[in-house]
């Protein structure tokens, strides 16, 4: 018992350097925490809506967050993006990965308050509340397998089935209360150290404040913000007592903020398009996207649903909305999944399954890739794919999508072909 107890230690050690002033028993050694972060950032796209394909928008946005993320003590592969979601939100993932929605950049006012959502988001990183979640919640042996379900060559359901899992629970994670003081206290300093005036954050509280009186901001679900929590930044602030020339807006601020501004009638569009599309009303759908691309042509997820929808009874124009698609947005899981799935549709099996294989890499756990990807290697005869793959899409879906009962056919057919 005692070697045991000796064994177990040494390990806990071994995965456990001390990062900024923290426990010793950092039980999730640091390049795993980045590799499981990395993992999550297409899975947290698609739940974005996509990422908003202005790159001046996305490279401004990464300048301010990268100002910023230099001054933290944590020297980490720090990302930054914009999705298109009209929410109201931002949110960070372990190990580096930023994320601030359309939605709330149109609410912001100025740069500093810009900046005081990104030092408050690179607080929950570099206090490692993600890690601390993911340690208490899942063995190390699950969070192990995580990049194995990614880049394995054969899907192994399990593991797939736990990366769903623990991705749906890191993107609606709420912190404690002591948490998120920790995160204003983080984010104040390094917004100041960057040059930033830190009364940025407080103009955000106030601007959710304002809000929670009519709806409340998604922000504010997983980041509450009681009336103490408000104090507390202020007596931060005044125990500072910033002084010196800080930044506190900049004219490239409005000007991104004006070029949100003239796209959000097509996402206004979009998004009745989805409400439609969700009602399986997909003529008024339809409508409602081929309007959201007139207004913005950018709007590649408009693009992917016209595609979607026409698979079935338009296919050359189907083609050519996937691949306008996947012309702006090349890397992300929706553009690869639907130009695979309309390829598909038209019989090209091998550039299908390319596009296919490329969305399964990306998130391995969605069960339509394979579907799809199975009878793409159906038809290109390699039968031991397509019934691992039948098997991973039955097991993903339960058994209940559209598709089972072909893909249960199939199974019993071809298990005895090879």
């Amino acid at each position: 018992m005692k070697k045991l107890f000796l064994l177990l230690l040494t390990f806990l050690v071994a995965c456990a350097p001390a990062v900024n002033g923290g426990s010793l028993f950092n039980i999730l050694p640091e390049e795993k925490e980045i590799e499981i972060g990395n993992a999550y950032v297409p899975y947290a796209i698609e739940e974005g809506d996509g990422l908003y394909p202005d790159r001046r928008v996305q490279e401004y946005v990464k300048s301010v967050g990268m100002t910023i993320a230099r001054h933290t003590p944590r020297k980490l592969p720090y990302k930054f993006f914009v999705v298109n979601s009209d929410a109201v939100n931002a949110f960070a993932l372990p190990g580096g990965p930023v994320f601030i929605t359309r939605g709330l950049l149109l609410k912001l006012n100025s740069e500093s308050e810009l900046a005081g959502v990104l030092g408050h988001e690179l607080g929950h990183i570099n206090a490692r509340h993600h890690a601390k979640f993911l340690e208490k919640m899942y063995a190390m042996n699950i969070l192990f397998n995580i990049g194995a379900a990614i880049i394995a060559d054969k899907p192994y359901a399990q593991a797939v089935l736990q990366f769903g899992q623990i991705g749906g629970q890191l993107l609606a994670l709420k912190f404690s209360r002591d948490q998120e003081r920790e995160a204003d206290e983080l984010g104040v300093i390094y917004a100041l150290k960057a040059g930033y005036d830190p009364n940025g954050l407080l103009g955000v509280f106030e601007t959710f404040k304002s809000m929670e009186r009519a709806k409340a901001p998604e922000w504010l679900q997983t980041h509450p913000l009681p009336e103490s929590r408000i104090r507390d930044v202020q007596r931060e602030i005044q125990s500072i007592k910033p002084s010196g020339s800080l930044i506190s807006d900049s004219e490239e601020f409005h000007t991104i903020k004006r070029l949100l501004k003239e796209t959000e009638a097509s996402y206004s569009e979009f998004y009745k398009g989805k409400d439609y599309y969700r009602r399986k009303d997909y003529s008024l759908a339809l409508e409602h996207f081929k309007k959201a691309v007139e207004l913005y042509d950018k709007n590649y997820e408009a693009h992917l649903y016209i595609a979607y929808i026409l698979a079935n009874s338009d296919l050359t124009s189907a083609l050519s909305h996937a691949e306008k698609a996947y012309s702006i947005m090349p890397d992300v899981f929706s553009t690869n999944y639907v130009y695979g799935f309309v390829l598909f549709k038209a019989g090209d099996y091998a550039p299908s399954l390319e596009k296919l294989e490329k969305a399964r890499r990306l998130i391995p756990d969605y069960a339509d890739v394979y579907y799809y990807a199975g009878r793409d290697y159906e038809a290109l005869k390699d039968y031991k794919k397509a019934v691992s793959y039948y098997k991973t899409a039955l097991e993903l879906s339960e058994g209940k999508a559209p598709w089972a009962q072909d893909a249960k056919e199939r199974l019993r057919r071809l298990q005895g072909v090879w």
